[in-house]
């Protein structure tokens, strides 16, 4: 496509050269922040659902005490507890599975001495007193242990929320910084064609006539480094993609990004090109409004 000529021959200028590889850098870095970001609500949002509702009681396995007439009296008893929908003993295959990605299967001998671990999903809108249940559950059962998933989530979800306002804020410090190049860069230019300028001013040139033609050519450079930063991202996501899906699935929830994230990180390449674009309109105006 045709090219409206530039009064400035922008295109030759030595200092605006620089400012495709920074918005470069910059997008790859905002794109991965934001990846992150992405990535990790999705995965607290995957434990908050898989857990929410449920509870785990666990049962120590006791020298000299069979485990499975212990388990079976505490699954009954939680059974008949308001509250509890359902209560489900685990078979110890499940419960080895459980603890594979930690131990190893060399470490999970038909020795090792596994806790009987019961599922239970909770009523839903029905409160139970864990407390109450915890100290009748113990005097029936030996060794049985309420495990509470919340507070864990309640720190996962504060732990969350912190790392994504540090990579929002990352992602923020990037884009000042683009702006801080595009500033430069863009002052530079001003110096370089003062000259032009003002005979451009004598003939009747207007400061919008003058700023849409730094304001191009600044949106050019920013798409063709904004360009080659979406590209290396996509790369790097896709390298650590295949990293991740070669993990044990029980260690974390998939993460799958749905429609709103994958706009978010399609849209900023284009956000960085348009702050360029602002950025150099506004700088050629207050410049020329100094000068003038």
């Amino acid at each position: 496509m045709l090219r409206r000529p530039s009064d400035l021959q922008l295109d030759r200028d030595p200092s605006g050269r620089f400012l495709p590889f920074a918005v470069t850098l910059m997008v790859f870095l905002a794109m991965l922040a934001t990846a992150a970001a992405l990535a990790l609500s999705q995965s607290a949002l995957g434990f908050q659902h898989g857990l929410e509702g449920r509870l785990t009681v666990q049962i120590a396995d006791e020298p000299g005490s069979s485990l499975a007439p212990r388990s079976g009296r505490a699954a009954e008893l939680l059974r008949q507890t308001p509250g509890i929908a359902r209560a489900e003993e685990m078979p110890r295959e499940a419960v080895a599975a459980l603890l594979q990605p930690w131990l190893g299967r060399d470490g999970l001998t038909r020795e090792l001495p596994l806790p009987a671990l019961i599922d239970i999903e909770l009523t839903p809108g029905m409160a139970v007193d864990l407390d109450a249940l915890q100290a009748h559950l113990a005097d029936a059962v030996p060794g049985a242990r309420i495990d509470d998933p919340r507070p864990w989530l309640d720190r996962l979800s504060r732990i969350a929320v912190l790392l994504e306002g540090l990579a929002l804020a990352i992602v923020a410090a990037i884009g000042l910084a683009t702006v801080a190049m595009v500033v430069f860069a863009t002052r530079a230019g001003l110096a370089a064609h003062r000259d032009v300028i003002e005979v451009l001013h004598l003939i009747g040139a207007r400061d919008a006539y003058i700023a849409r033609q730094f304001q191009a050519h600044a949106l050019r450079l920013a798409l063709r480094g904004a360009l080659a930063g979406t590209a290396l991202a996509a790369l790097a996501l896709f390298a650590i993609g295949r990293a991740a899906a070669q993990l044990d699935a029980a260690l974390l929830p998939p993460v799958e990004f749905g429609p709103l994230s994958w706009a978010t990180l399609v849209a900023l390449p284009l956000v960085a090109s348009l702050l360029a674009t602002v950025t150099a309109r506004l700088t050629v105006l207050g410049a020329l409004r100094r000068m003038t």
